[in-house]
């Protein structure tokens, strides 16, 4: 932990340096693409992370160790006032472990959201959006339920989404624990927890069960067959590349899934009318920008209301940087401001 901290310290001074200076340091010059300007924070850490070797390179096991090392650095802290419990719950092939967060100031009316983290169904676990789920639960003043669903390739395609489908049923059910009204949950995820979350409303629909509250779909994979203009566009972007997604959709599906399967795919889906309010929010600089901008535009066509917000001058997986990128905290604040919105019944 000493470690990790005095990393924090010397990165937070170094991020701290004038614009032009840590444009100089990464390379010299503005990166500008697709009509947008990357955030220069976010360009030193890409810069910096030139030297590392690409995740589509490495085993599952090394990519989950090595990404979780990284992201202490870059995370924020927990917001204060905000409680957390740690427990677990049975799945359909054993237990899934959970976080709950309460914050001090929690809505009793605000439903409970549960949460799904992003890592591309192949890496990531509870801490991986600690900093954001508190910062959401507090922010949006309510209790939130963060899942720890099972990892691919070990649990491939669906094991993941079942977990998750498990955990949204059960935190609905048991929604009251928590200090929310009772049988009521909203659905959020970001990236592959955001793929998790359009297909839970999804099969709430097929199933005939109520809809969540709201959906929460940040940066979603909506379409695993990667077609798309911004996979070209970004394709050495920073965290994500088109050459990751590839790693992680290789080690996610199994070798004789369909990646238009809706349940893999929800952009894929024909008819999206009946789904609960969404906020949907996209990076800029994310190879995945255009297939959540594309799902907010099938929701709205089908008659949901939406929210969505293209956040210009950052990167995929931002949600875990608010520690070092003043523009991600902001960026999540305001996400959390929308969920506030959406559970006032403000979306239209």
């Amino acid at each position: 932990m000493a470690d990790v901290g005095a990393q924090r310290l010397i990165l937070n001074g170094l991020l701290s340096l004038p614009t032009p200076l840590l444009r100089l340091m990464s390379g010299g010059g503005v990166v500008y693409q697709g009509g947008r300007t990357l955030d220069p924070r976010i360009q030193f850490l890409a810069n910096a992370a030139r030297g590392a070797p690409p995740m589509a390179s490495l085993t599952p096991e090394q990519a989950r160790a090595g990404s979780a090392g990284a992201l202490q650095v870059v995370a924020g802290k927990p917001e204060p006032g905000v409680r957390t419990e740690s427990l677990s719950i049975e799945g359909p092939r054993g237990s899934i472990p959970l976080r709950a967060y309460r914050p001090d100031g929690q809505d009793p009316a605000s439903p409970l959201m549960v949460f799904a983290h992003f890592g591309g169904g192949v890496i990531g676990d509870l801490e991986t959006c600690d900093a954001f789920c508190s910062l959401l639960a507090k922010s949006a003043r309510c209790a939130v339920l963060s899942v720890d669903y099972r990892l691919a390739p070990e649990h491939r395609f669906p094991a993941g989404l079942e977990d998750v489908l498990a955990a949204y049923r059960w935190g609905r059910d048991n929604a009251a624990r928590f200090g929310a009204p009772e049988g009521r949950a909203a659905i959020g995820g970001d990236s592959m927890g955001g793929n998790f979350a359009a297909v839970v409303a999804q099969e709430m629909k097929r199933t005939g069960e109520p809809q969540p509250a709201l959906q929460l779909l940040i940066y979603p994979a909506t379409d695993l067959t990667c077609e798309s203009q911004s996979m070209t566009t970004y394709a050495e972007a920073y965290p994500l590349s088109r050459q990751t997604m590839e790693w992680f959709i290789g080690h996610y599906l199994p070798p004789d899934a369909d990646p238009t399967d809706p349940r893999a795919s929800p952009l894929k889906a024909a008819d999206l009318s009946g789904l609960a309010p969404a906020v949907v929010v996209t990076a800029g600089f994310d190879p995945l920008n255009d297939q959540g901008e594309a799902y907010a535009k099938h929701l709205k066509d089908a008659g949901v209301p939406v929210v969505f917000r293209c956040y210009d001058s950052l990167a995929h997986a931002f949600t875990a940087f608010t520690g070092a990128v003043p523009c991600a905290d902001v960026a999540c604040r305001e996400i959390a401001g929308l969920v506030r919105e959406g559970f006032e019944g403000r979306i239209r």
